[in-house]
């Protein structure tokens, strides 16, 4: 019987204690599903230690898993995103390697999928992280819905089910050699199911995403899509403008009527300037990361150079 083929790919970096956990637990949970061949490709990102060796053997011993190996660490974003693109079949799915994102869920994605729904994305509405951290990514996601008029998904980390014609579409219309995928997914504006889960803390290994990293992530998401902070930066010029003006005419005609009793001092002097000076270094920051950006795609970069290929 001709069955059909769903490709689940799974990006990961470091993750010796998990690959094997993850797939194990992945082709636990479809194999109900006799309607479907499903493969499962590892891209992992030039790690440091014994995962592309534990994916070798997985490879040997399983026919279904399929490794991409980069030659080197080029950022999470880049590595999925070639994933994706070179992920074979009618659908195909993305899981992170952490174990916080449960695999199982895989089986309600697809039958939301065989409803015709072209993404179906998954949510995180709990999760066992930190309480103030899981409230900074709430805050974050609805700042992001401020500031841009597509439908952003809130708590939406990409992991998830495409069919194949959201795939081509991105591989088409999309050409940023340093993509967000949540973004893209809210550019098309095609129907999504939603299905929702708690995130469990991770069980083994050490998270790659530090602070430098949530940074990138998060300065991508807004400027990607969204212009308005450079509005504000526009705004924020005419309204201290504004208030210079201001505060030189109110101390102007306060020095016209005390001529001989009022001295102005430094200190008003030195507050303006550092005023003035912080509104700049603001403002200079939130361009440069838009440079920042258009100078990362007009570099047009590969996604990734191959160093091996194993099954595939």
């Amino acid at each position: 019987m001709n069955t059909k083929l769903i490709t689940i790919m799974t990006p990961c970096y470091n993750e010796e204690l998990n690959v094997r956990e993850v797939h194990r637990r992945l082709m636990a949970a479809v194999a109900e599903l006799q309607a479907y061949r499903f493969a499962h490709l590892f891209i992992d990102n030039a790690s440091t230690d014994r995962t592309v060796e534990v994916l070798r053997e997985m490879a040997a011993e399983d026919s279904s898993v399929k490794v991409i190996v980069n030659a080197r660490n080029v950022g999470g974003a880049r590595s999925g995103m070639h994933g994706l693109l070179h992920a074979e079949g009618q659908a195909v799915g993305s899981l992170f390697a952490d174990l916080q994102d449960p695999p199982e869920l895989f089986i309600e994605m697809i039958r939301e999928w065989e409803k015709g729904f072209p993404i179906v994305a998954a949510i995180k509405n709990t999760s066992d992280e930190n309480g103030l951290m899981y409230r900074i990514r709430t805050t974050y996601y609805r700042l992001v819905a401020r500031l841009t008029n597509v439908q952003v998904l809130e708590h939406f980390t990409g992991f998830g089910l495409y069919d194949r014609s959201v795939i081509e579409r991105i591989r088409t219309q999309f050409h940023d050699p340093h993509p967000f995928f949540r973004g893209m997914i809210a550019e098309l504006g095609l129907p999504i199911a939603k299905v929702f889960y708690n995130q469990k803390r991770r069980e083994r290994g050490v998270t790659k995403n530090n602070f430098y990293a949530l940074y990138d992530f998060a300065m991508q998401g807004i400027t990607n899509l969204s212009k308005v902070p450079l509005r504000l930066v526009i705004f924020g010029g005419f309204v201290c403008a504004l208030l210079s003006f201001m505060m030189g005419m109110f101390y102007l005609l306060y020095k016209l009527i005390f001529w001989y009793s009022f001295t102005i001092g430094l200190a008003p002097v030195v507050l303006g300037l550092f005023f003035l000076g912080s509104v700049q270094l603001i403002a200079l920051g939130i361009i440069g990361e838009y440079v920042g950006s258009i100078h990362t795609l007009v570099l047009n970069r590969p996604l990734v150079t191959e160093k091996e290929r194993i099954n595939c």
